[in-house]
């Protein structure tokens, strides 16, 4: 199925200056279209295209601040250039528009623990997991590795005998 999009209604465009429409109202995208432009922007972001990923998934957000794919990717994006705290900031809303995505999870709880807020990172982790039981989510199972390569240097540590 082709993605479409629509013609605007009269009065679209002032709604959307006034901020009581998303963009999106007056390209009128529908939601093909929009995960379209989102699995281009990840495409771009794995293929090491960090620029370019970063216009579609800031352009996701200009179109439609609603829809949580543009606040994943750019979160995304500050995670792997470690800029945690602009990461946590996108994650956060990425995961409050969209709660069952454990990848989104997942890189919340490691943005998290790597500026040491290890409580809530905990929680984003078990999150991460607790929506892939099946563990087939990458994300989730990158939350995985990481608990259990945190739970071996645990071990190791309490193993150090002190002086």
């Amino acid at each position: 199925m082709a993605a479409t999009t629509s013609v605007p209604a009269p009065g679209t465009l002032q709604k959307v200056i006034a901020g009581t429409e998303q963009l999106n109202a007056f390209f009128g995208f529908d939601q093909p279209a929009i995960d379209a432009f989102a699995a281009l922007g990840f495409n771009l972001y794995q293929q090491g295209k960090v620029r370019d990923a970063e216009t579609v998934f800031r352009g996701l957000i200009a179109i439609d601040s609603t829809q949580y794919y543009g606040y994943a990717g750019m979160g995304a994006l500050a995670l792997a250039e470690e800029k945690s705290e602009e990461a946590i900031g996108y994650l956060r809303k990425a995961a409050e528009l969209n709660p069952k995505d454990a990848s989104v999870q997942a890189n919340l709880g490691e943005a998290l623990l790597r500026l040491a807020k290890f409580n809530d990172a905990a929680k984003h982790f078990d999150k991460a997991l607790a929506l892939d039981p099946g563990g087939v989510d990458p994300g989730a199972n990158r939350a995985r590795a990481i608990l259990e390569g945190m739970e071996i240097l645990i071990k190791e540590i309490q193993r150090i005998p002190t002086a």
